[in-house]
C-alpha cells in the first residue's frame, strides 16, 4: 500500500500550466518616496530625479515614466546632479561614495543602472578621513568636470563620465597665500560650503568657505581673482544674476550680501535681506534664492527659510516676491529642495519661470508661476498617501464604468482646477498601453477620511476624498476663523499641501471597508463601533442622518466597558456634497473598533463584527436582525478597549504565563508524539487554550446564497468567523425587493462549526458546484456574469491562520483539508481567491486561493483541491506593518505597503502585470574610445567635424558640443576658427587618434 499510494513525479504538461498562469514580480511602488534627501531636475530631457535615505535614485517624467535605481549599500543620498540631456546622474551618499548613473536602453524600454562609482582618497600626511569628506558637488554646465568641496577645504576635481581624478586639486594653503594678513589670525578657512561655475568663463569658479571667505579661482593659471571677505560663519553662495554676475551670500544670522563683479572690480553692497522681508527681527538662514528674470518686468525671487526666529522659527516656509506681489508659502514639513522650470535657452534673454517643484519631507509641491495668485498644481503621481496615516485598505478590479464616471465626476467637483495635462514634468515616453479594466484602491485613515485612487496603472492618481467626520460631534473641530486671522499677519502665510499627521479625533479612524461597485453603496466602519452606509449621489444633499445602536453583549452580566466612548452623531440636518452621502449610521455597543464588515446590497443588509460580537443590519428598513455576542466568559480583556492604559500590561503578563504554561505542556507532548507520522511536508498543529484572550474577536464575514438548510432548497446565508476558531452559519428569510418595505428579514441560526484547534478563522468562502466563487450582488441579475452551479452540491473553504479545509453542504462534513507547510511559529495572515489568466490562452483561466503568512511568504493553491501549486517569498518577516497591510485583487496582484507612504505592487499572475514601460531617448555624445578599440595602431585616418554655433553662446557652451575633456585623453585635438562674424563662429575640429 505503501509503494500503490507514494506520490508520482511532476507532470510536465500540468508545469508547462502552472508556468503560464503563476509568476512573481515586484513591479512598481506606488506614492510618494519615504524619507527623501536629494532633489535634482534635467531642463531638457524635462526629468525629475529623487534621492533617498536608503540610498534609492527616483526618475520621474510624465505620467507613467518612472524608474528606480538602488544603490548597493543603504546609505542616504546627500547630492543628486543631473549631466544636461545626457541622460546621466551623479549621487553622493553619506558613506563619501560618489556614484554615476545612466538611463540605458534594453528591450525597447529604460533602465537605470550604476556604470561608475569613485572614493576620494585621503590626502597624504592627514589621517583624519573627515578632511576629504565632500561637503559640496559643482557640475561644470560642460559637463566634462565635477568640482567637490570638502570638510577640509580642498576641491577636487573629476573628470567625467568616467569618474577619474585629476591631478590639478586645490587645498587651502594655496588660497591662504592671497588672503590678507589680518583675515588669517592662524586659523584654517573651513570647510567648503558653496561652489559655483563663473557663468562668463567656465574657467573660473567661486569657492565659498564657512568662515565668510569667497575666492574667485581660475582654474589655467591656478590664481586668485577676487577675494571677498566676510566675518560671519555658516555661508552659502547663489548665483542670482548670471548676465551681471551677480551672487549672494548668505550666513546663518539671516544677514545677506550682494556683489556685483564689474569688470574684475568688485562691489559689495550690504544688505538685510530678511529686514526687507520680515521686519527688524533676528531671522533664520535663508538656505537658498533662486532669482528669475521674467519678461513682463520685474524679477521673480524666491527663498527659503528666513523667518523670524521668536514668532516663526517653528515654520517651514519658502517665500516668492515680484514686484508688490509677495507670498510665504507656509509647509507642514521641512524643504529639502526647490527649483524652478523655466527657459534654459541661452538664446532668450528672460528666464520667464513657468512653474515651482518644492520638495519637502512628506510631499512634493508644484506652483503654477504663470496663473494669477500662483495656485497650486495638482499632481497625477507621488501623492502623499499617508497625508493622514493609512489604516486600512480596499481593491476594487473591474470596476463599471458608470461608477468610474461618477467617481471622476464627484472628485472634480471638490477639486475644480484638478487637470493633470497641466504636469510640467512630462518628460519621456509611456510605453504601456491604456488598461482594459479600470482598478479603484480605497485607502481608509486616521482622520476618518477614505481616499479613492486611480490604480489602473504606474501612477496612482488621486480621484476623490470622502471625510466622515462631519457626521460626528468632536472636541477638535476645525476653526476657520483662527486660519483666517493668520493670513492677515506678516508675512503673508499660505497653507500649502495636504500633509497632515495630526488627527483631530483617534476615533474617527477607518477600520473596514466594503463597496458594492454595481449599486454605488459603500460601508465604512471605525475605531469607535461606528458603521457608516452611504450612498453615491451626484447631487449636493442636505438631510438628517438615521442613528440606530445595536447592543452585542446581549444585556451579558458581569462585563464592563472600559474604553473609549462613543462617537456623538450631529444632530440635525448635514449638508453633504455630491459623492458618496451618508444615509444611516449604526453605532455598535459597547464602541469598540469594528474588525470586519460585508454588504449585500442586493439584499439591503450589512454585516459587522467587533471583539465583542457581530451584528446584522438591514439599512433599508432601518432596523438590527441579529445581534450576538461572542465573547468567552473568561474574556475580560475585550472590555477594555484598544485605548485602554492597562491593557497592554495585563496582556503581556498572561502572555508571559501563557508561554511558560505552553513550553511545559508542548515538552510533554512531544514525548507522546514522536513516534505518530505526519506527513512530510506538513506540520503538526497544536490546540490552543479556550481562554485566550480576545477569543472572541470576529475577523471574516461574508454573505452567500448556498445550501444551509438542505440540498435541494438554497437561499440567503450569513457566516462569521471568530478567533476561537468558531464558525456561525445563519440562514437568512429575505423577502424580494417589492416587499421590501413591508416584510422585515429573518435570521436563524442554521450550523455552528468549531474547528478543532481553536485557530482564529481568517476567510470563509462559498463555492458552487463547479469549485468557482460565487458571483458577487447583482453580477448574475444584470447579466455581468456566469450564474453559479445551482445543481451539484456547494462546499465551504475556511481558512484558519493554520489550515485550509473544505466542508461539504448542506451536511458541512469535511472533504479535503491542508496544513500549511512551514517554519515553526508559521501564521496564516491573509487570504484571498484570485483568477488566473494563461498567458498562452485568454480563454483558459484558473481559480486559485493566494495566501500571505505571518514569514512575509505567499502561498498559492489550487480550488478546491487545495493542492500547492507555487510559493514565492514576498515580504520580509520583521516587517509587521507590510504584512499586515497588505492587500490582494481578483486577478492575481498584490499590494503592501513598504513605508508610510509607500505601497510595493506585486503581480503572480504571468499574464496581468502593472509596471512601468517607457522609454527615454538620449543623445550621448559618442565615446570615442571605441576608436582605439576597434583600431590598431597602424590607423591615421582623420576626422574632420564642422560646427555653427551662436556666437552669444560662450566658451564653456563649445566646449559642451565638442566634449573635448571626454576626448583629450585619448585624441590629440586642434582647433581652428575658420571664419568669424557677429552672429557666428565656423569652426574647423580636427581629432587625430593618439
Amino acid at each position: 500500500m505503501k509503494f500503490r499510494f507514494r506520490r508520482q513525479g511532476n507532470d510536465p504538461h500540468r508545469e508547462k500550466i502552472k508556468q503560464d498562469l503563476f509568476a512573481f514580480n515586484k513591479t512598481v511602488e506606488h506614492g510618494f518616496p519615504n524619507q527623501p534627501s536629494a532633489l535634482a531636475y534635467d531642463p531638457k530631457l524635462q526629468l525629475m530625479a529623487f534621492g533617498t535615505k536608503s540610498g534609492a535614485i527616483k526618475i520621474y517624467g510624465a505620467p507613467g515614466v518612472e524608474m528606480t535605481g538602488l544603490h548597493k549599500d543603504t546609505a542616504a543620498v546627500t547630492q543628486i546632479h543631473f549631466l544636461y540631456g545626457q541622460g546621466r546622474i551623479l549621487s553622493l551618499l553619506d558613506d563619501n561614495t560618489i556614484h554615476l548613473w545612466e538611463i540605458v536602453q534594453r528591450e525597447n524600454r529604460s533602465h537605470l543602472v550604476e556604470v561608475h562609482s569613485f572614493s576620494l582618497p585621503g590626502r597624504p600626511g592627514i589621517e583624519s578621513t573627515s578632511a576629504t569628506r565632500v561637503t559640496v558637488m559643482l557640475l561644470k554646465l560642460s559637463c566634462d568636470l565635477l568640482a567637490l568641496g570638502t570638510e577640509g577645504g580642498g576641491v577636487h576635481f573629476l573628470e567625467l563620465p568616467t569618474l577619474t581624478l585629476l591631478n590639478k586639486s586645490l587645498f587651502q594653503d594655496e588660497i591662504m597665500q592671497s588672503v590678507p594678513e589680518e583675515y588669517k589670525c592662524g586659523k584654517s578657512l573651513g570647510p567648503v560650503e558653496s561652489l559655483q561655475e563663473h557663468p562668463q568663463d567656465s574657467d573660473k569658479i567661486l569657492i565659498g568657505y564657512s568662515r565668510g571667505l569667497v575666492v574667485l579661482w581660475d582654474l589655467n593659471s591656478r590664481h586668485v581673482d577676487n577675494l571677498f571677505l566676510g566675518k560671519q560663519v555658516g555661508l552659502c553662495v547663489s548665483l542670482l544674476d548670471v548676465s551681471q554676475m551677480v551672487f549672494d551670500t548668505r550666513w546663518g544670522c539671516g544677514l545677506n550680501f550682494w556683489w556685483f563683479l564689474l569688470n574684475s572690480v568688485c562691489l559689495s553692497v550690504f544688505l538685510i535681506f530678511v529686514l526687507f522681508i520680515s521686519g527688524p527681527f533676528p531671522c533664520k538662514a535663508v538656505n537658498k534664492i533662486l532669482w528669475r528674470t521674467t519678461e513682463s518686468g520685474s524679477p521673480l525671487v524666491l527663498f527659503s527659510g528666513g523667518m523670524p526666529r521668536a514668532s516663526y522659527g517653528d515654520r517651514h516656509c519658502l517665500t516668492i516676491l515680484q514686484d508688490s506681489s509677495h507670498v510665504t508659502l507656509d509647509f507642514t514639513s521641512r524643504v529639502i529642495d526647490f527649483f524652478t522650470i523655466h527657459c534654459t535657452d541661452k538664446d532668450k534673454e528672460f528666464d520667464d519661470p513657468s512653474a515651482l517643484v518644492v520638495l519637502l519631507e512628506e510631499e512634493l509641491v508644484v506652483i503654477d508661476l504663470q496663473m494669477a495668485g500662483w495656485p497650486t498644481v495638482p499632481a497625477p503621481y507621488l501623492a502623499p498617501l499617508h497625508s493622514s496615516a493609512i489604516t486600512c485598505s480596499c481593491h476594487i478590479s473591474n470596476v463599471p464604468p458608470k461608477l468610474w464616471e461618477r467617481v471622476i465626476s464627484a472628485g472634480q467637483q471638490q477639486c475644480p482646477l484638478q487637470n493633470y495635462e497641466n504636469w510640467p514634468i512630462c518628460g519621456g515616453k509611456n510605453l504601456t498601453l491604456d488598461p482594459k479594466q479600470k482598478e479603484l484602491l480605497l485607502t481608509g485613515h486616521e482622520d476618518g477620511t477614505v481616499r479613492f485612487w486611480d490604480a489602473s496603472g504606474v501612477s496612482l492618481k488621486p480621484l476623490y476624498k470622502l471625510s466622515t467626520a462631519n457626521i460626528f460631534q468632536t472636541d477638535c473641530d476645525h476653526n476657520d476663523s483662527l486660519t483666517q486671522a493668520g493670513e492677515e499677519e506678516w508675512p503673508p502665510f499660505r497653507k500649502v499641501g495636504c500633509f497632515d499627521p495630526y488627527s483631530d479625533d483617534p476615533r474617527l479612524a477607518i477600520q473596514k471597508i466594503s463597496v458594492c461597485k454595481y449599486s454605488g453603496k459603500l460601508v465604512v466602519a471605525g475605531t469607535a463601533g461606528q458603521v457608516i452606509v452611504l450612498v453615491l449621489s451626484d447631487e449636493k444633499s442636505d438631510h438628517m442622518i438615521d442613528v440606530a445602536t445595536v447592543d452585542l453583549l446581549q444585556d451579558r452580566e458581569g462585563f464592563t466597558w472600559k474604553g473609549h466612548d462613543r462617537l456623538p452623531p450631529r444632530s440635525g440636518s448635514v449638508v453633504f456634497a455630491p459623492g458618496f452621502q451618508p444615509v444611516v449610521l449604526v453605532q455598535c455597543m459597547p464602541p469598540a473598533a469594528v474588525t470586519a464588515v460585508t454588504l449585500h446590497a442586493e439584499w439591503n443588509l450589512i454585516a459587522f463584527g467587533t471583539s465583542h460580537g457581530f451584528g446584522l443590519f438591514d439599512y433599508h428598513r432601518r432596523s438590527p436582525v441579529l445581534a450576538r455576542c461572542t465573547l468567552h466568559p473568561n474574556d475580560s480583556l475585550a472590555m477594555e478597549g484598544p485605548l485602554s492604559r492597562v491593557k497592554s500590561l495585563k496582556k503581556s503578563l498572561r502572555q508571559s504565563f501563557r508561554r511558560i504554561r505552553k513550553s511545559r505542556v508542548s515538552g510533554k507532548k512531544r514525548v507522546q508524539e514522536h513516534d505518530a507520522e505526519v506527513a512530510p511536508v506538513q506540520r503538526r498543529i497544536e490546540p490552543r487554550s479556550a481562554d485566550d484572550s480576545l477569543s472572541g474577536v470576529v475577523r471574516c464575514l461574508c454573505f452567500a446564497d448556498t445550501f444551509l438548510r438542505d440540498g435541494t432548497h438554497h437561499g440567503p446565508t450569513m457566516w462569521a468567523g471568530t478567533n476561537s476558531g468558531s464558525v456561525y452559519a445563519y440562514a437568512l428569510d429575505v423577502p424580494s425587493q417589492e416587499k421590501f418595505s413591508e416584510q422585515s428579514v429573518e435570521a436563524l441560526l442554521g450550523k455552528e462549526i468549531q474547528l478543532m484547534h481553536r485557530a482564529p478563522v481568517v476567510s470563509i468562502a462559498v463555492l458552487d458546484g463547479r469549485g468557482n466563487p460565487l458571483p458577487e450582488p447583482y453580477e448574475v441579475s444584470r447579466d455581468l456574469a456566469k450564474a453559479p452551479d445551482m445543481q451539484g452540491s456547494h462546499s465551504v473553504l475556511i481558512a484558519s491562520e493554520e489550515q485550509f479545509k473544505v466542508f461539504t453542504l448542506p451536511k458541512v462534513s469535511a472533504k479535503t483539508k491542508f496544513k500549511l507547510t512551514a517554519h515553526e511559529g508559521c501564521r496564516v495572515r491573509k487570504v484571498a481567491l484570485s483568477n488566473f489568466t494563461s498567458v498562452s490562452s485568454e480563454d483558459y483561466s484558473e481559480n486559485a486561493l493566494v495566501c500571505l503568512t505571518n514569514l512575509g511568504d505567499i502561498h498559492v493553491f489550487s480550488v478546491p483541491a487545495l493542492r500547492p501549486q507555487t510559493r514565492y517569498d514576498c515580504i520580509r518577516k520583521e516587517d509587521i506593518s507590510g504584512i499586515a497591510s497588505c492587500v490582494f485583487t481578483k486577478t492575481g496582484q498584490g499590494l503592501y505597503l513598504i513605508s508610510p507612504s509607500e505601497y510595493e505592487r506585486f503581480s503572480l499572475s504571468a499574464r496581468v502585470i502593472t509596471e512601468p514601460l517607457c522609454r527615454v531617448d538620449v543623445e550621448r555624445p559618442h565615446d570615442l574610445s571605441t576608436f582605439r578599440e576597434s583600431n590598431n595602431s597602424a590607423f591615421s585616418a582623420h576626422f574632420n567635424l564642422f560646427l555653427v554655433v551662436p556666437a552669444r553662446r560662450s566658451h564653456h557652451r563649445l566646449m559642451e558640443h565638442t566634449r573635448h575633456k571626454q576626448r583629450a585623453s585619448l585624441l590629440k585635438l586642434k582647433v581652428t576658427i575658420l571664419h568669424s562674424s557677429p552672429d557666428r563662429w565656423k569652426i574647423n575640429v580636427i581629432f587625430s587618434p593618439s
